[in-house]
């Protein structure tokens, strides 16, 4: 076990005590990029350069890149980020998305267990109660028409936790019952965009009819399915921080949610699907893909790539900090797509997209772009890559918030004072 230039490498244990932390925090400076490691010759533990980890332990810590994100690093039990795969509790989210439904892998979040085999209809035990319903639904329907998801799934929240009245009761069971009903009610009291799913349908069935007037096509329902799978948590992302910090001074399951949905709206978060969307549409028009055909289509998608970088336009989707090597979870849906809209003109608007990227030497995309070109295959309303990602992460909020009431302290960073010195 021996470093680059033949001296002993250090063993997790070692590595943490150097730099006076925790091995889950060691960890979660991997999974951010800050020091390497490297599987020992069992394939179980890890190593470490000690010359990084002196570095590492230096005032001042050396942070990748120019501008880099600012750290908070807390222990969790929930999600790594390892070998270029986000994994829940341990098992590699691409399989999930192919194995588990989005019910499923909520409970495995929640409580490190998969439903019993024949527990029940998927959606059967998701479901928000009728008063809670009736409040959510009237306070979104007071919003302008051209509202979008995302701006009535906010309002919806806030409505469903004045029809809870033992919403602060933090008990686990208690806390993952909030949940089931807070992700159903959010999806639930939204219009209906298209057929009514029927009763006891799974949460992507209920949400596809929410944002598609189409017929629901079963392999595009699945993709969604497995979105929501994806997407449900990614490790300490900004809204899962505020949520944790809401979680943190006992704040109910429904609050914490809002917290999280106010962070994910932004444009560097959960809102970079919105322009994406816009993005494919304006390659989609005037004629529509089907009527421009397949060189044509890919001139038009060059076309508008190029404007946008001309007008000095940040194009969203592609790259990812955490995954160099390309982002797995778009590969996943993108794959899906491919699979289950073989033909389809807006399908081939996608193609033609990222045709132009990659002829320009852009990063792989990522999964804000997946998700928008599964809305957009799927002719969904504009929002809806947005919306997804809002649902789904609810269910990696509701996580964090079990483990930060089990953990029963506030977060409190403190600042860098950059200001006049006191008194001065």
């Amino acid at each position: 076990m021996t470093d680059g230039s033949g001296g002993r490498r250090l063993t997790t244990a070692e590595a943490a005590g150097r730099l006076g932390v925790k091995p889950a925090t060691l960890y979660a400076y991997v999974s951010r990029g800050l020091v390497g490691r490297e599987r020992a010759a069992d394939g179980r533990t890890s190593t470490f350069d000690p010359a990084e980890i002196d570095r590492l332990a230096r005032p001042g810590r050396p942070r990748r890149g120019r501008r880099p994100a600012a750290e908070l690093v807390l222990p969790s039990s929930l999600t790594a980020i390892d070998r270029g795969l986000p994994w829940y509790r341990g098992l590699a989210v691409p399989d999930l998305a192919g194995s588990r439904t989005f019910e499923e892998v909520a409970t495995w979040l929640w409580t490190a267990r998969f439903p019993a085999a024949g527990s029940g209809p998927r959606g059967g035990g998701w479901r928000a109660g009728d008063a809670a319903l009736g409040a959510g639904r009237r306070a979104q329907a007071a919003l302008p028409a051209a509202a979008l998801p995302l701006e009535r799934i906010r309002v919806i929240a806030a409505a469903l936790a004045a029809g809870d009245e033992l919403r602060l009761e933090l008990h686990p069971a208690a806390v993952t019952a909030a949940g089931r009903a807070l992700i159903a009610g959010l999806v639930d009291c939204l219009p209906h965009e298209g057929p009514p799913p029927p009763e006891g349908a799974a949460v992507a069935a209920r949400l596809w009819a929410a944002l598609s007037p189409l017929d629901p096509e079963p392999g595009l329902v699945a993709t969604l399915d497995a979105a929501l799978v994806l997407l449900a948590d990614h490790e300490l992302a900004a809204s899962t921080v505020a949520a944790r910090v809401a979680a943190s001074v006992r704040a109910d399951p429904y609050a914490v949610a809002s917290a999280g949905l106010a962070t994910v709206s932004g444009s560097l978060h959960g809102g970079a699907s919105l322009g994406i969307e816009a993005l494919l549409a304006e390659i989609d028009l005037p004629e529509g893909a089907a009527a421009v055909g397949g060189a044509r289509l890919r001139d038009r998608a060059a076309g508008v790539v190029g404007g946008r970088l001309r007008r000095g336009e940040r194009l969203r989707g592609f790259g990812h900090r955490l995954y160099p090597g390309g982002d797995p979870r778009a590969r996943v849906l993108l794959d899906r797509l491919r699979a289950t809209a073989a033909g389809s003109p807006r399908l081939a608007v996608v193609e033609a997209l990222l045709d132009a990227t990659a002829r320009r030497g852009l990063p792989e995309p990522n999964v804000d772009l997946a998700l928008a070109a599964l809305a957009h295959v799927a002719g969904m309303v504009r929002g809806a890559g947005e919306a997804i990602f809002a649902v789904a992460r609810t269910a990696g909020w509701i996580a964090h918030a079990l483990e930060e009431y089990d953990r029963n302290t506030p977060i409190r960073p403190r600042a860098v004072y950059t200001g006049p010195a006191p008194g001065s």
